[in-house]
């Protein structure tokens, strides 16, 4: 394929019918309440692989000739990709091979294992898994199966952007996650051919913004290192093939900080009944970047493949970072009764205490030789504040401390 063009993505999107499901927009009143927009959100993470990658995979390995697949599949990735193309290898008949980073959650090691593909675990991030699969492609004859830098594979991306126009014809913006730009290159391609006055924005983690980078040097830039928890868009270089797509089509690009990732997956949980991954909560995190002005914004939730360690992680930082989970510390006097009058404070002001430590051995001073830890849960913020006063209010002086061990 030598350039994107509306034939190919129209073929693309009938042939990769036989592998995906639909994901009808959801229209979300939580988020279009909160950002004064009309907020829908495109759950590609119910995809059969867990994550839009299925489409790119499905269809570039349809474009391939006989002799190309049965010389064997490779490809790498930090996991979606791996699932759509061991998943797409298994329906065409042909062996496939997957290069990991080391740091792959196991759920997406373990799926790719299931759909029967070999993976190689090999380096610290997706470049350097890449290297390794291209280097075996090279040794073994294997085709290479690129997760983004490949017009096939953003061609059958792109079929997103189809289904969002047909089913929202006067869609105002939509919001794409970018680790190496396939999925924004489809999506802003196919979306301003079929109506250029959709604006496409891209939607990058800051730690890992290689395409926001090379947009403002106007050429291909590798980040040094990439350090961010949305481990599917953790890529150092955006695609070369696809940059100049990128560059005529994408109208700007958002960065995400972490923390707002985890507010992010808490929103989605509690208010849609949604299980979405990091990367793919980015589009999330962004409404609240854009102005409020009563368009029709479409979030693309590209993925919700996240392993249950990291899915802990998420939750507990979340009600940290939102103040429905705190600890303080006070001092007390060595007497009976000052456990319990603490308590019934916390417990008047409708407070949860789900951990103690009682410590006596702090100080020789026994006016106030005791320190008690507590972690409790609240409503937020506010909450939080109130009890903290009426602690105050009954003379204790309580510190706020980092949860542990919750």
């Amino acid at each position: 394929m030598n350039e994107l063009n509306l034939d190919s993505f129209e073929e693309a999107y009938h042939i990769i019918q036989r592998v995906i499901l639909p994901t009808n927009l959801i229209k979300s009143d939580f988020f279009s309440e909160q950002t004064g927009n009309s907020v829908y959100l495109k759950p590609e993470n119910l995809q059969l692989t867990g994550a839009y990658k299925i489409r790119g995979a499905y269809y570039k390995i349809s474009t391939l000739t006989e002799e190309e697949r049965k010389k064997g599949l490779i490809a790498a990735s930090a996991g979606n990709h791996a699932q759509g193309v061991a998943y797409a290898a298994r329906e065409f008949g042909v062996p496939a091979t997957i290069v990991m980073p080391e740091a792959t959650p196991l759920l997406k090691v373990n799926r790719t294992r299931n759909l029967g593909a070999e993976v190689i675990l090999h380096g610290k991030v997706y470049d350097e898994a890449a290297k390794m699969a291209q280097q075996l492609a090279e040794e073994k004859g294997y085709t290479f199966i690129h997760p983004f830098d490949d017009l096939a594979i953003a061609t059958g991306q792109g079929s997103i952007a189809m289904e969002i126009v047909k089913e929202l014809p006067t869609v105002d913006i939509i919001l794409v996650p970018v680790g190496g730009g396939g999925l924004a290159t489809g999506v802003s391609t196919l979306a301003k051919m079929l109506n250029p006055k959709i604006k496409v924005i891209g939607v990058e983690p800051a730690g890992a913004n290689c395409l926001q980078k090379s947009l403002e040097a106007k050429e291909i830039v590798t980040l040094e290192h990439v350090s961010t928890i949305a481990d599917g868009t953790a890529v150092q270089t955006p695609g070369e093939k696809i940059f100049p797509y990128l560059q005529q089509n994408l109208d700007s690009v958002i960065t995400i900080e972490d923390d707002e990732l985890i507010g992010a997956f808490l929103d989605v949980l509690e208010n849609h009944k949604l299980f979405v991954e990091n990367s793919g909560l980015l589009t999330v995190a962004a409404l609240k970047h854009l102005q409020a002005e009563k368009k029709k914004v479409v979030s693309i939730l590209s993925g919700g493949n996240m392993d249950v360690i990291t899915l802990s992680s998420v939750v507990q930082n979340g009600l940290i970072l939102r103040s429905r989970i705190f600890t303080i510390s006070v001092r007390l006097p060595d007497v009976p009764g000052q456990l319990t009058k603490v308590s019934s404070i916390i417990a008047r002001e409708k407070g949860n205490i789900i951990r103690l430590e009682h410590n006596q051995f702090v100080s020789v001073n026994r006016n106030s030789s005791v320190e008690l830890t507590i972690t409790m849960e609240a409503f937020g913020e506010e909450h939080k504040h109130v009890i903290k006063e009426a602690l105050k209010e009954a003379g204790y002086d309580p510190v706020e401390r980092m949860p542990t061990g919750i």
